[in-house]
């Protein structure tokens, strides 16, 4: 008799909360507003945010100044925010005021009249992330999607595989990062060694290599690079087309995501562009928008 061995999906939930920190690392400002969100309810504080100019204007609100005592909110938002580890930001100016009715256009209310609309504002500087640290830690979350699709067999012997598979990850990763850092220490040594018995003469320059088959225009030819604006204007159009069809939480986040995408792309928009003017007005129009499907998301949940 010929036994056939059965093969079943070993279903690896992923949380998530930990997809959205990890948009939130990537940058995505609706991802970071949800994760502070999610980790300064506890203490009765809302935020919102926008990326303007580089530096990430957050704005808390509460009902009382006692929960937006200045010294204790800075250092755990700051906190918070270092554990995310947010890509490309490192400026953030936090606000904070008394919670008042959703205003779409905050950031113009507050810079026009601070001192009438706000109780205190403070910038910092986040440090910058262990970059060996986060390699690993999206090593692991991709090595966690990918098992999600390896098939195992229906043996009394799968789940030692399955043990043995993540033991497998977690030593992988240690080795990997102890490797790492010999490779580093050797490699500083030997520079510290070899340097100093360099020899003093300068190396010859060698003569640019010219293909003549190349001809001028092709050589000079720039290389091609991708318009903000046209980048927003469609990706707009994408989430406008998205929007009609998402029903659940992940669904209206992943499209706050792409119309905090799009705002971003418009603010990229320099200031000598003809399209400046329309750049500016529509990035604030799809910040709104990314906004309102983060209240939607928050709804369904």
């Amino acid at each position: 008799m010929k036994i056939l061995d059965s093969f079943h999906f070993v279903p690896i939930m992923v949380d998530p909360m930990d997809d959205i920190v990890r948009q939130a690392r990537q940058g995505s400002v609706s991802a970071i507003i949800q994760v502070l969100n999610e980790r300064l309810a506890n203490s009765g504080v809302r935020t919102r945010a926008i990326l303007d100019g580089g530096v990430l204007q957050l704005l808390c609100e509460a009902a009382t100044p006692e929960q937006l005592e200045q010294t204790s909110l800075v250092d755990r938002v700051k906190r918070e925010l270092e554990t995310i580890g947010p890509r490309s930001i490192r400026r953030v100016n936090i606000n904070s005021r008394i919670v008042r009715e959703q205003q779409l256009l905050w950031l113009q209310e507050i810079q026009r009249d601070p001192h009438n609309q706000l109780l205190w504002s403070q910038e910092i500087t986040l440090a910058r992330p262990n970059v060996l640290k986060r390699w690993v830690e999206d090593w692991k979350y991709n090595s966690m999607l990918e098992a999600q699709q390896k098939p195992v067999k229906n043996t009394p012997w799968g789940a030692r595989e399955r043990k043995q598979f993540w033991r497998g990850i977690l030593v992988g990763g240690a080795s990997l990062g102890l490797l790492l850092a010999l490779v580093g220490w050797a490699l500083s040594d030997w520079l510290r060694v070899s340097l100093p018995t360099a020899s003093n003469t300068p190396a010859p320059v060698a003569s640019p290599v010219v293909n003549p088959a190349a001809s001028p225009a092709t050589a000079a030819a720039p290389a091609p690079t991708q318009d903000p604006f046209v980048l927003a204007v469609r990706l707009a159009e994408q989430s406008v087309a998205a929007g009609k069809t998402a029903q659940t939480s992940a669904d209206w986040l992943e499209l706050a995501s792409r119309w905090q995408r799009a705002s971003d792309l418009m603010g990229q928009v320099p200031a000598s562009d003809p399209r400046y003017p329309t750049a500016q007005n529509r990035q604030q129009l799809y910040a709104q928008n990314s906004q309102a499907a983060q209240q939607k998301a928050a709804q369904l949940r």
